[in-house]
């Protein structure tokens, strides 16, 4: 099959997207390249061009060619028999629209299948079916009841129901920040929860061509400016993301088994990312990511290499048990 690096999306977190092709290209070197616009149109992009895109995650890619629409390009891989590789993260990416895309036309394609990406993608129902997995997410709070919830917690939290990389993040520490919320939630559908003070974490889970499963190293967050939104993420050179963290065993042990009970609750399929409060009370879990970022700068590659296993392993791995899924 040929490998091809999908990347791009009409979606906001197309700039991560890059960032992660880059990654992935320098691993895999003999992959083809196709970005996807924000018009939905497919185009073939050399290596060089991506390579020297400088700033990803601040400028937008911009190949200079026409394009195809997705679904041609989709119905062209199928006939040249690619397994795509999945640089993408966010909106009908992640949502699992791309991948029913996918499934109908038998095109392998990298991670989650589209019933378990569109589940995990909405935090409200993934936080449901973890819960019954086993894990712990907070409570929830109704938009209606906003008001009385700052009162009783102090501090609330409220986030899109339905995106990723920290975008739309919105702290509530005082009554004016209600109103940026209820403005917010005309647009979209948020979800609002106390604020849990803790250390932030993060566990990944790693499935392998011969079926066993594993976690990686959890790893611990140290936000430069106090908030884990997309600026510290991408663009903060002071944040600090410690792998493995430095938890004790017995809480390294509690997030590893977390993250494992999320991704199978959520049927995840080849990895995921699971992302956790670690408070006084225990962990708390806040939502699983179906295609964490693949940037040098990321999680994922990070515990990684924790554990000892090489991108390019990894990603081969990842190729293999797509290409087993479209045979079965």
């Amino acid at each position: 099959m040929r490998i091809t690096i999908l990347f791009g999306g009409s979606n906001r977190e197309r700039l991560v997207s890059v960032a992660s092709a880059q990654a992935l290209h320098q691993a895999l070197p003999e992959a083809d390249l196709w970005f996807w616009d924000i018009q939905d149109k497919v185009h073939v992009v050399q290596s060089k061009q991506l390579a020297e895109h400088a700033c990803p995650f601040e400028d937008e890619f911009n190949p200079g060619t026409r394009g195809i629409p997705l679904e041609q390009a989709l119905d062209q891989a199928k006939a040249e028999d690619r397994v795509l590789v999945l640089a993408l993260h966010g909106g009908c990416a992640e949502n699992g629209e791309l991948q029913v895309m996918c499934e109908t036309r038998g095109v392998p394609f990298t991670g989650s299948g589209s019933a378990s990406s569109h589940l995990a993608f909405d935090k409200i129902a993934a936080k449901q079916f973890a819960a019954l997995g086993g894990v712990t997410p907070p409570i929830g709070i109704a938009l209606e009841n906003i008001d009385v919830a700052l009162a009783e917690y102090g501090r609330l939290i409220a986030k899109p129901a339905r995106d990723g990389s920290s975008y739309g993040l919105i702290f509530v520490n005082a009554k004016q920040d209600l109103v940026a919320v209820r403005n917010a939630a005309k647009h979209e559908e948020y979800v609002i929860e106390p604020y849990i003070a803790g250390v932030e974490a993060t566990c990944g889970v790693l499935e392998r061509p011969d079926g066993s499963m594993m976690s990686l190293p959890p790893i611990e967050i140290i936000p430069g400016e106090g908030n884990f939104d997309y600026a510290a993420k991408y663009l903060l050179s002071s944040t600090q993301e410690i792998c493995p963290g430095r938890f004790s065993p017995e809480v390294t042990a509690g997030l590893m088994d977390q993250a494992m009970r999320a991704h199978r609750a959520l049927s995840c399929t080849g990895y995921s990312r699971s992302d956790f409060i670690v408070s006084d009370k225990g962990l708390v879990y806040l939502e699983t990511n179906t295609l964490p970022g693949l940037t040098k700068s990321s999680l994922y590659p990070k515990a990684l290499k924790a554990q000892g296993i090489a991108f390019v392993d990894f990603l081969r791995d990842l190729i293999e048990l797509a290409e087993r899924g479209v045979r079965k």
